[in-house]
C-alpha cells in the first residue's frame, strides 16, 4: 500500500526541511547548545544571539517590536498566559470577559477555569457564516469588562474574523483585546499595530516549524498588565520562567520568516488546489461547504456529506488523512461544537469532514483524494440505503 495522503495541515504541519536544517545546527556538540541565560561564557552568548534573532523574525511577521515577543511552549500556553494572566492582574477593576462559542479549546477551557474563580464570561454566538460581528462585541461590553478574546482564523472552518474592527472597538472602550492567531501566520496578513491587538497567541507547528514552541505578543506601551502562570528562573521578562529551547525557538523564527516570504505564492497555489478538491468532491452530490459565504483561508475546506456519517467516512478514507473536527477534540464522541454553534444539527456536524492542504500538497494527491472520496461516499450511501 502506498503512503497515505496528508490533508490535515490545520492539525499540524510537517517541519520544512529548511527549518529542520537550522534546528539541527543547534543540536550538534559544535553548535549553539549552551543555555541562552548563561551570559558568562561563549556557549551561552551564542545561543542567546540565535534566540534574539528568532525574536526579531517572529516580531517582523506580525508587525511588532522584538521586545514584545514572549517565548512559550505553544499557542495553548500563550492563550492561557494571556487570558488568565490578564484576568488575575486586573481582577480588582473588573471580572467580565467576552469571547465566542467557536474559540479553540485552549481559550474555552482557560475561560472555564476563570469562571470557577468567580469571573463572568459572555460567549457570543456567530452567524451561520461563522462570523462574530463587531456590533455583537460592542453590545456585550460592560463597565466591568476587562478582556475580549477572539480568534483570527477558525481552525475547523477557516473563517477569518475581522479582528481589526474588534481591536479598534476595544481600544476605544479601554478593554484589552487578545487574539488567538495560531492558524494565521503565512495565510493572512497580521499587523498587531494596525489591528490594535494587545495580546496575540502564536505557535510554530502550524507554520512548518517544530511542535513544542510558541510565542505570545504582549503590547508594551502602555503596558498590558499580566500575571505569570509559571514561576521559576524569571526568564522572558519575568512572564514565562523556564530554560529556553534554543533549537525550537530557532525553528520557529526560521519558519515564520519563510511563511511571510512565501505567503502570497502559497496562498494562491493552495486556493487553486482547494477549488480543484471541492469541484471533485461536489460531484458526489448532496454536499455543502460549511461557512461557505464567509471569507476563509485558502487551505481549509470543511464539507458536510449528507447521508453519510463523518466518522465512518473518515475511517473509510484510510488512504487520506483528514479530520472530523479539531485535533484537540479528536478523543470526543460529540459532534463539532464549532459547527453546532453555526446552527448545524448534531447529525450535520457529525457528517462533516475538514480537508486542509499545505505547502507540500500536490495536484496528484488532490486527484487521488477526490477519487477516494467519490468511491467511499457512494459505497457508504449505498449501505445506508439498504
Amino acid at each position: 500500500m502506498s503512503s497515505p495522503i496528508y490533508l490535515d495541515y490545520a492539525a499540524t504541519t510537517p517541519v520544512d526541511p529548511r527549518v529542520a536544517d537550522r534546528m539541527i545546527e543547534c543540536l550538534r556538540p559544535e553548535g549553539a547548545h549552551g543555555n541562552p541565560s548563561s551570559a558568562s561564557h561563549e556557549f551561552g552568548r551564542r545561543a542567546r544571539e540565535l534566540v534574539e534573532k528568532a525574536r526579531v523574525q517572529v516580531a517582523n511577521a506580525i508587525g511588532a517590536k522584538p521586545a514584545t515577543i514572549v517565548w512559550t511552549s505553544g499557542a495553548t500556553e500563550s492563550d492561557n498566559l494571556a487570558i488568565q494572566g490578564v484576568a488575575r492582574f486586573h481582577a480588582d477593576r473588573g471580572r467580565h470577559i467576552v469571547s465566542s462559542k467557536t474559540e479553540h479549546k485552549a481559550v474555552l477551557d482557560a475561560l472555564k477555569q476563570l469562571e470557577r474563580e468567580g469571573f463572568d464570561v459572555t460567549y457570543l454566538r456567530p452567524g451561520v457564516d461563522g462570523i462574530v460581528q463587531p456590533e455583537q462585541v460592542r453590545e456585550a461590553l460592560r463597565p466591568d469588562t476587562i478582556l475580549v478574546s477572539l480568534m483570527h482564523v477558525n481552525n475547523e472552518t477557516g473563517v477569518i474574523q475581522d479582528v481589526g474592527a474588534v481591536g479598534r472597538l476595544c481600544r476605544e472602550r479601554g478593554v484589552l483585546f487578545h487574539c488567538d492567531a495560531a492558524q494565521s501566520i503565512g495565510k493572512v496578513p497580521v499587523d498587531v499595530e494596525a489591528m490594535q491587538i494587545d495580546l496575540l497567541s502564536m505557535t510554530a507547528h502550524k507554520a512548518y516549524g517544530p511542535k513544542g514552541v510558541g510565542a505570545l505578543y504582549v503590547r508594551r506601551t502602555p503596558p498590558v498588565g499580566l500575571r505569570p502562570i509559571l514561576f521559576g528562573g524569571g526568564q522572558e521578562f519575568g512572564l514565562r520562567s523556564g530554560t529556553l529551547p534554543t533549537h525550537q525557538i530557532v525553528g520557529m523564527g526560521a519558519a515564520f520568516e519563510l511563511a511571510i516570504a512565501e505567503k502570497d505564492e502559497d496562498v494562491d497555489r493552495l486556493r487553486s488546489l482547494r477549488e480543484r478538491l471541492w469541484q471533485g468532491i461536489a460531484k458526489v452530490g448532496d454536499v455543502e461547504i460549511n461557512a461557505e459565504s464567509a471569507d476563509r483561508v485558502s487551505n481549509i475546506l470543511n464539507v458536510t456529506f449528507h447521508g453519510v456519517e463523518g466518522e465512518s467516512l473518515q475511517f473509510a478514507l484510510r488512504a487520506v488523512a483528514v479530520s472530523a473536527g479539531a485535533a484537540c477534540s479528536s478523543g470526543s464522541d460529540e459532534a463539532s461544537y464549532v459547527l453546532r454553534a453555526l446552527g448545524r444539527t448534531d447529525q450535520q456536524a457529525q457528517s462533516s469532514l475538514r480537508f486542509s492542504l499545505g505547502r507540500f500538497s500536490t495536484t496528484a494527491e488532490v486527484e487521488t483524494a477526490i477519487a477516494e472520496v467519490q468511491r467511499e461516499v457512494g459505497r457508504l450511501r449505498q449501505i445506508a440505503s439498504g
